[in-house]
């Protein structure tokens, strides 16, 4: 299994040297986010500093670009890395794509999956496959002149991988996508009785087979060296969690445990901002259930048993700790115990 993150860069002139020491801990990836900072510039960075690490956005906001920008984004951030890079996409919510962005949101699982469409359209053209001629319900691009045109990537195209919780966002990845980046706010049983189900539909939609999707889960990961630190790093899992329990889009992984009520408080609360009365609704039931918690020595193991016959790759999510050398240890032991496999 691979072992990924994504890096805690708070501030971007960081890419200089947190992506080597990612590298340097031996994970297999770092990724960057797109919140206070660009998720593309970072990367562009990191690839002058690494050797190996394989670079990507989890995620980069799809909808506040169109196809061609990403188009070109990914096309030249594989050539800068040599070959690492990692397309990731995600569709944020409503709110932030037409109130923080102006941008365009409608049907987004139809709109993302004719983004990926799109995207790999325009590739198509530049790697000589044909006339650019992508003629779809929210997107068309039917013009490239050769002044505009790259040329075939002497690395290939990058893979896309799409981020995503509810079964159709699911769904479109198993059909049209590289990778899927299962959101950290599951279980073990929703991610066998929702997440795999959505990916086998769109896969054979596609006619494709397992191999074909690299299924990344996020999952949090909560730990210490001592009991103090384990319990501070267990309240901000709290917190953390009751924040995604108390938004409907998410209320799935509740449900599937029959923990729908819970949903229906922590959204009660949240309106009325009593934020650290939604943390105590966390019980260590909950906790357990969905995040990975114990001493560090416990974590690999844990890791392994939680995502067994599941997921291909883990990145470890731990509230964005600012120093990756913390988790060097959890990594190495991931890493051992993957080279016995």
């Amino acid at each position: 299994m691979k072992v990924y993150t994504t890096a805690p860069l708070e501030d971007p002139r960081r890419a200089r040297t947190i992506y080597r020491e990612l590298e340097e801990i031996g994970y297999d990836g770092g990724f960057s986010f797109e919140a206070k900072h660009n998720p593309f510039l970072a990367l562009a960075v990191a690839a002058e500093h690494t050797q190996r690490l394989r670079l990507g956005t989890a995620i980069a906001i799809a909808f506040a670009r169109n196809p061609m920008d990403l188009a070109g984004l990914g096309y030249d951030l594989q050539l800068i890395t040599g070959g690492r890079f990692v397309l990731g996409l995600g569709t944020q919510v409503r709110p932030h794509i037409e109130k923080r962005f102006s941008s365009t949101w409608s049907h987004p699982a139809a709109r993302l999956r004719e983004i990926v469409l799109a995207i790999r359209a325009i590739w198509d053209c530049w790697e000589g496959k044909g006339a650019l001629d992508f003629r779809g319900r929210f997107y068309r691009h039917t013009l490239m002149i050769p002044a505009f045109d790259p040329g075939p990537n002497p690395f290939g195209p990058p893979p896309v991988f799409t981020g995503g919780f509810g079964p159709l966002m699911t769904e479109l990845a198993g059909e049209v996508c590289d990778g899927f980046i299962a959101h950290p706010f599951t279980t073990r049983k929703s991610l066998l009785e929702i997440t795999l189900p959505a990916i086998s539909r769109g896969l054979a939609r596609a006619g494709r087979g397992r191999a074909a999707l690299e299924i990344m889960c996020a999952t949090l990961v909560v730990t210490g060296d001592d009991e103090q630190q384990l319990e501070r790093a267990r309240l901000a899992a709290r917190k953390q969690l009751a924040f995604y329990g108390s938004t409907p889009a998410y209320r799935l992984t509740l449900d599937c445990h029959g923990w729908g009520a819970l949903h229906e408080e922590l959204n009660r609360l949240s309106k009325l901002g009593r934020w650290d009365d939604m943390a105590g609704l966390i019980d260590d039931e909950i906790l357990e259930t969905i995040a990975v918690v114990g001493a560090r020595a416990e974590i690999a193991p844990k890791l392994r048993a939680r995502l067994a016959g599941i997921a291909d790759s883990v990145s470890l999510t731990h509230n964005r700790c600012p120093d990756p050398g913390h988790w060097a240890d959890v990594v190495r032991a991931l890493k051992a115990d993957a080279a016995k496999d």
